[in-house]
């Protein structure tokens, strides 16, 4: 049964969006890493030390159940990956994800979608060099870091390999009866 997936891509690839189609429609509690890196609070985010981080990480992934969403590769999500039963690698073409990033920016700036931080141009041109970053160093050292688990990879270039693949698999292995 696929009951835990982890999906990694850069910013703007459509990690959150797909995570929460897949959560609604397989019923699995969805975690975003930005929410494990960060702790929340009302009167401003404080990063997490990459041993809480770990630590926190190894917890969640004990459940039965999850979807992990995030574009973190340091070490304290090697534990995510590995306990995965699939891995979606979100591999949209750099061009292809400026415009979500954009408009992301712009919902955010208007209040019409929420944010976890505060949408500053800084932020927007954070995104444009964490994607440059995802590109060139990241996605290699990600697959280089990863491949013995290769058969648990599926690559995807847009949504269309992500349906068939679901669709693919028996209504059992998806957890409905």
């Amino acid at each position: 049964m696929i009951n835990k997936i982890h999906i990694i891509g850069s910013v703007g690839s459509g990690k959150t969006t797909l995570a929460r189609e897949l959560a609604a429609k397989l019923n699995l509690p969805h975690i975003e890493l930005d929410n494990v890196s960060w702790e929340r609070s009302p009167s401003g985010d404080k990063r997490r030390t990459e041993k809480e981080c770990a630590a926190l990480l190894h917890t969640l992934v004990q459940s039965d159940q999850w979807i992990i969403e995030g574009v973190h590769t340091k070490e304290w999500v090697d534990t995510s990956f590995r306990n995965a039963d699939l891995v979606i690698f979100l591999d949209t073409a750099n061009h292809v994800r400026l415009y979500p990033v954009l408009k992301r920016y712009l919902l955010q700036k208007l209040r019409i979608e929420p944010s976890n931080y505060k949408p500053t141009k800084e932020i927007l041109f954070n995104m444009f060099k964490w994607n440059k970053y995802f590109e060139d160093v990241a996605k290699p050292r990600f697959f280089k870091k990863y491949a013995s688990l290769q058969d648990k990879i599926l690559i995807v270039k847009n949504k269309r390999p992500v349906d068939e693949y679901m669709q693919s698999l028996s209504p059992n292995r998806l957890g409905f009866i």
